[in-house]
């Protein structure tokens, strides 16, 4: 991956705001290393240097748990029309709850989602590109989460959610504690 860069600079950042995917890449120093598709209308570039996205309650809570055991972070963005492209962001996160100072200086950036459970800010350390042309092309049909996972979660409730993180979000799947109801 040649010239990588300290910040997003403005092709890059025209490239991850035309993104209707992205993945992110945790791990602790021992256990599995845990990569998650990520969509919805869930992430802002506040400037070169960062980056911060809504995680939506799932069935796990790795990435949550990975950055309190070891705080290092990979965004990946790929062009699935167009001209090939990959774009990785290393960096650094700070994990914000509801219950946290600083959740509502962002939490309005995104709109209303049943099921937000933590903003991820990330700081970003280095952004390096490859050219993607492995690849494939797919067709952009709508979020699944617009029609599945909001509803779900809007479905069940404050309380039901915050049940269910007591049940299914409370450790990584390698044990590791997520704090997410502190």
């Amino acid at each position: 991956m040649p010239n990588p860069l300290p910040a997003l600079d403005q092709r890059f950042t025209d490239f991850i705001e035309q993104q209707k995917m992205f993945f992110v890449a945790t791990a602790a120093a021992d256990g599995r290393v845990n990569m998650s598709p990520k969509g919805l209308d869930s992430l802002r570039i506040l400037s070169p240097e960062r980056i911060v996205w809504l995680n939506l309650t799932g069935s796990g809570n790795e990435t949550s748990a990975h950055l309190q055991a070891l705080n290092r972070i990979t965004l990946m963005f790929m062009a699935f029309e167009g001209k090939p492209l990959t774009v990785r962001v290393y960096g650094r996160a700070t994990l914000l709850h509801p219950r946290d100072d600083g959740w509502d200086d962002l939490i309005g950036l995104f709109p209303a989602m049943a099921g937000s459970r933590q903003i991820i800010d990330v700081a970003i350390e280095r952004v390096e590109s490859s050219c993607g042309s492995g690849v494939p092309f797919y067709d952009y049909k709508g979020q699944r989460g617009d029609k599945e996972l909001v509803p779900h979660y809007d479905k069940m409730g404050e309380e039901k959610v915050r049940q269910y993180w007591s049940i299914k979000n409370q450790k990584s799947i390698d044990g590791f504690p997520t704090n997410i109801l502190g």
